[in-house]
């Protein structure tokens, strides 16, 4: 199992790292002059204090401004009497300074405030950046705060985790992408896939942080033309794309009949084949097998892996028929001829089952109807239309700079002899539902030479593959 790496921790200040979240309590009771309650906690715990202020000045009739001094001094004055850290915090950052794992502060709190707490725990030099209320539009619940704090230290949310105390807390950190380790100081949270919750951070490792962070599911889709036979040497040098993409699945079409089982067998994967021309192969195991395994060159096949213990997702191949292919269409409607294609994607989109995360790539034979403003292509609008997300324009919406073309690396002009250019296209398509696309490339190995000249191609085929790197949640885990 292979999961993200740990790129940073990022730490809430009040009632995570100190325990400010009760001296914050007491100076809203002061202004307030009543007692607080449980139904006050959404407009205390975790929030600016403007907000706080806000919310006093509706129940009050005082300036809110006034009422924001007001906090602002209560608060600090607790502050400056004698903060205290909460257990364990100051032993992880100690650790994490370390191994070097980069750490971030990120508060709702002021400025001001800020500098205090932190001068309490030995210095700024404790984190590699600090953002308060002051430094984004928008503060917690927003993402914003935990955004910024990534893009500073230049890493992807993905890879790091949130260390919170508030329902207020998790809800921006979770927003931004981040996994969460919730250590509750006043109020309970619950524990949901994703979220871990501890009652402390006492015996929390750097270690226990990098438990906590998703697995990732690297897709390929491979149209392996012929079986790769019209390279030299192919079946080495598809094992050798395989080793250096490092990818996890492989979705094949045109395996020739054995391609799938003769390269997991090489790899010590597991496979599945389905008739003359579809596969796939998984570093993880295959716990289940969908659709015709008799289904004919055209059609689909799909798999469950299981990536980890209690997370699966489904891994569909698609091949499309190829006849009348639109874009070769020099008047009227291009898309007069997708019936058949259509077809066959609504049929394999009926197979998909909706409990799991589901990918669904292969070679469509169709452009997307996200690239061509041409015409509304039916086959990638009726996929979307079934929930399902293109990967490669999430993770590259500009056209004009990532075209993704993958048809074709080695055909320039057509191949009916007519001297015509080949239309330029994306035909190959790795699409999902439930999962977060972190990144998405088009491959091509070498410098393929064109048809008819390719047998020493280092690239054994006619398209370039497409490869997506997913997060797949590991859910609630013990630290």
């Amino acid at each position: 199992m292979t999961r993200l790496p740990l790129q940073a921790v990022l730490f809430d200040m009040d009632g995570t790292l100190v325990d400010t979240e009760r001296l914050w309590w007491e100076a809203v009771e002061h202004v307030a002059g009543r007692a607080l309650t449980e139904a006050d906690e959404a407009d205390v715990l975790g929030r600016p204090v403007e907000h706080t202020a806000a919310w006093l000045a509706a129940a009050t009739g005082a300036p809110a401004d006034a009422l924001a001094d007001e906090l602002h001094r209560e608060f600090a004055d607790r502050v400056r009497a004698g903060i205290v850290p909460r257990p364990g915090a100051l032993d992880l950052l100690d650790a994490l300074a370390r191994e070097g794992v980069p750490t971030a502060l990120v508060t709702a709190s002021p400025r001001a405030v800020a500098d205090t707490v932190l001068a309490a725990l030995g210095g700024a030099s404790r984190f590699a950046v600090s953002v308060t209320a002051d430094d984004t539009e928008h503060t917690k619940p927003a993402p914003d705060p935990y955004l910024a704090a990534c893009r500073v230290l230049g890493v992807d949310p993905s890879g790091c985790v949130a260390v919170e105390d508030t329902a207020t807390g998790v809800a921006s950190a979770e927003a931004a992408g981040c996994t969460v380790l919730a250590v509750p100081s006043l109020a309970p949270i619950e524990a949901v896939p994703g979220r871990t919750v501890e009652a402390s951070l006492e015996g929390i490792t750097p270690s226990a942080l990098r438990s906590l962070l998703p697995h990732r599911l690297r897709v390929m889709t491979w149209n392996l033309w012929y079986g790769g036979t019209k390279v030299h040497d192919h079946r080495a040098k598809q094992l050798k794309v395989i080793a250096e993409t490092d990818v996890d699945v492989v979705g094949l079409q045109e395996t020739y009949g054995t391609a799938a089982e003769e390269l997991a067998d090489a790899l010590g994967w597991y496979h599945h084949r389905a008739g003359e021309n579809l596969g796939v192969i998984s570093r993880y195991p295959i716990t289940a097998r969908f659709g015709d395994p008799d289904v004919g060159f055209y059609g689909a096949a799909g798999v469950r892996v299981r990536v980890h213990e209690g997370a699966e997702a489904d891994v569909w191949t698609v091949h499309l028929d190829y006849k009348e292919y639109g874009p070769y269409a020099t008047d009227g409607d291009p898309t007069a001829h997708e019936d058949v294609r259509l077809a066959q994607m609504r049929d394999a989109l009926g197979r998909v089952d909706d409990s799991v995360p589901v990918v669904l790539v292969g070679d469509f034979n169709s452009p997307s109807h996200l690239d061509r403003p041409d015409a509304d292509w039916p086959v990638t609008k009726a996929a979307e239309e079934a929930g399902l997300r293109d990967s490669y324009r999430e993770a590259h919406p500009d056209l004009v700079a990532h075209p993704g073309h993958t048809w074709s690396p080695i055909h320039p002009v057509r191949e009916d002899g007519s001297g015509r250019p080949e239309p330029q296209d994306r035909i190959d398509f790795v699409l999902h539902r439930g999962l977060r696309v972190l990144d998405s490339e088009t491959y091509v190995s070498g410098r393929p030479r064109p048809w008819p000249h390719v047998e020493d191609n280092d690239w054994p085929s006619d398209h370039a593959a497409v490869i997506t790197t997913f997060s797949l949640g590991n859910g609630t885990a013990p630290v």
